[in-house]
């Protein structure tokens, strides 16, 4: 008697546009991923602090004028990296020739 197979379950979609989905998917495993950093985080602050190494207090205090600026400098930075994309440029133009699927 053979057996029978079940057919693939279809993709759950929330959105008209399945892309959409899975970037929703994207944004939650970053999600999952910024709160376990957060929670190490914590662990680690804490573990310091306990040993005497850290003063939880001096990590409450406002920055000075430099550290500001340098703060403010690598925020920028970091801004325009992780929103370079939107612009629609790609970095590389990729490989051409016998290996790529790009017509040359």
């Amino acid at each position: 008697m053979a057996s029978k197979q079940a057919s693939p379950r279809a993709e759950q979609q929330f959105f008209d546009d399945p892309a959409v989905d899975r970037m929703m998917g994207v944004v939650m495993a970053l999600a999952t991923d910024h709160y376990v950093l957060r929670d190490r985080l914590r662990a680690l602050e804490s573990e310091l602090a306990r040993q005497g190494s850290l003063d939880s207090a001096a990590l409450d205090r406002e920055p000075d004028a430099a550290e500001r600026r340098v703060a403010r400098a690598d925020g920028e930075a970091f801004a325009r990296a992780l929103l370079e994309p939107l612009l629609g440029q790609q970095q590389s133009l990729g490989a051409s020739g016998r290996f790529s699927l790009r017509k040359s």
